[in-house]
């Protein structure tokens, strides 16, 4: 169930992709406001508290209509159930939730207007205009768009497939999604960035005024912590999934001489390596990029068909 409730997923999001300003994303920033508004006392426990009312509420919801929908037995259950797990990860999942961003800029630098293209990404980013290099602007682009898929594909992918062998069925999508989110709900450097691309116009009121005291310090480090240890596994899987589908050897070998300190920074390591980037990137290596992460997926999917495979012969 697990590989083709992927597929299906995906095959829906590349034909109608979600709005950037959906029902979803509104909801997703209304309960974290929401307990963000209620919870956020200032203390240590309060953090925590917080951050797993925000992220584990809504993991347990989907898992307990998945469970619920099984509990009706025979193959209607089975049905509601597959369909269920098909709509949280067209929620949760997918490359047109970024890859608007990805494109125009590519378009952009096709055409030669490197103005336009650092603009755009600086948008993306959430990052001053003068932060983007010229020199540096396809390199910084391929980063980001890595990043980007990684978190909204290939990490989505391992958290589904792991918790869903495990009997919690979409729960693993919901849990990843909502703690990436809630980690940028609580940055501490960049409050703007949850308000760039996709939340821009959730929140009415000037940004100035929602930075202010929107979350406390005990929050802020209860997020962070809890992002980097949810993403350590699925940010080293990836990089490992790039190794293979690229060059190997390069990555293992940028990996032991500069074992980068950060979970992005694996990611985009692996990334350079693969593709044997240099310190300049250029506007030909955009192509090279997406044939790296078209491959990776298949990798995964590949593997979790063989999983899939695994459990029913077992």
């Amino acid at each position: 169930m697990s590989f083709f409730a992927i597929l299906f997923a995906l095959l829906i999001e590349q034909v109608r992709p979600m709005p950037l300003e959906s029902a979803v994303h509104r909801s997703a920033f209304s309960w974290v406001r929401s307990c963000a508004r209620s919870l956020d006392a200032g203390r240590v426990h309060h953090g925590w508290l917080l951050w797993s009312c925000a992220v584990l509420l809504p993991a347990l919801l989907a898992w307990g209509v998945y469970a619920l929908l099984l509990l009706g037995g025979g193959w209607v259950g089975a049905v509601l159930a597959f369909a269920w797990s098909v709509a949280v990860l067209y929620c949760t999942l997918g490359f047109r939730q970024f890859s608007h961003h990805f494109s125009a800029i590519r378009q952009a630098l096709d055409e030669g207007n490197t103005a336009q293209a650092a603009q755009l990404l600086a948008a993306w980013k959430q990052v001053d205009v003068s932060q983007i290099s010229p020199d540096q602007l396809t390199r910084q682009l391929m980063e980001h768009a890595v990043i980007a898929a990684h978190r909204h594909v290939f990490a989505v992918l391992l958290w589904y497939a792991v918790l869903a062998a495990l009997g919690l069925g979409p729960a693993g999508a919901v849990l990843y999604r909502m703690a990436e989110f809630v980690s940028r709900y609580f940055h501490t450097d960049n409050q703007d960035e949850l308000y760039g691309s996709v939340y821009h116009s959730l929140e009415p009121k000037p940004r100035s005024t929602i930075a202010k005291g929107l979350s406390s310090p005990s929050s802020q480090q209860a997020a962070q912590t809890a992002w980097h240890v949810m993403d350590y596994v699925p940010a080293r899987a990836t990089a490992m999934a790039f190794a293979v589908v690229g060059n190997f050897e390069e990555v293992v070998e940028a990996w032991r001489n500069r074992p980068p300190s950060d979970n992005d920074g694996v990611i985009q390591m692996a990334m350079a390596a693969s593709l044997g980037l240099g310190d300049t990137a250029l506007p030909e290596h955009l192509r090279s990029i997406v044939g790296l992460v078209w491959r990776a997926v298949v990798l995964w999917l590949l593997l979790i068909a063989l999983l899939t495979l695994a459990r029913l012969l077992g």
